[in-house]
């Protein structure tokens, strides 16, 4: 079973990045640790900070926890990667934006809310069900993979990291 996550403001760029990659994680970006850690009971979910003080807490409360470190967006993710073993497949994609699952969708139904020339330059299209934003895999793709593909060669090079383990 995968893991489900909630992470505090200090983490919004990771949880974009490990909703694109298909894991479920929370953002919280205005609540108090007290109200942070209570959801996180509730829900079952796994904390993930910056913030030593918060992680320090959230263990004392019996939660699981990872204090998450790293400079840029790839080695955050490979940090979380490496210590969940998380297959990091930006092709099992949720919505970046709100996190709940995509469908495929034909083009023509979508005609009237993709810009003309991106209607002209790709065939493939995803809808979000809950916030109805609608993606396609166009120029930023290839930066998303440059970023996921750097993830992973950071998580290999860890100590006992390989290949198999994402």
């Amino acid at each position: 079973m995968n893991p489900r996550f909630i992470l505090d403001g200090m983490l919004g760029g990771l949880v974009r990045w490990l909703r694109i990659c298909g894991y479920e994680a929370m953002y919280v970006k205005s609540a108090t640790d007290e109200e942070i850690l209570e959801k996180a009971l509730e829900e079952g979910l796994t904390l993930l900070t910056s913030d030593k003080l918060l992680s320090r807490k959230a263990l004392r409360a019996g939660l699981e926890a990872f204090l998450v470190e790293g400079g840029g967006d790839a080695e955050k993710l490979a940090s979380v990667s490496r210590r969940f073993e998380l297959n990091l497949n930006p092709a099992c994609s949720r919505c970046p934006n709100c996190g709940e699952f995509l469908r495929s969708a034909d083009k023509e139904a979508l005609a009237d809310r993709i810009p003309p020339r991106t209607y002209e330059a790709y065939e493939e299209f995803w809808v979000c069900d809950s916030c109805g934003k609608v993606y396609w895999r166009g120029s930023h793709w290839k930066n998303i993979l440059g970023t996921v593909d750097e993830a992973r060669r950071i998580a290999c090079s860890q100590p006992g990291g390989s290949e198999h383990d994402l």
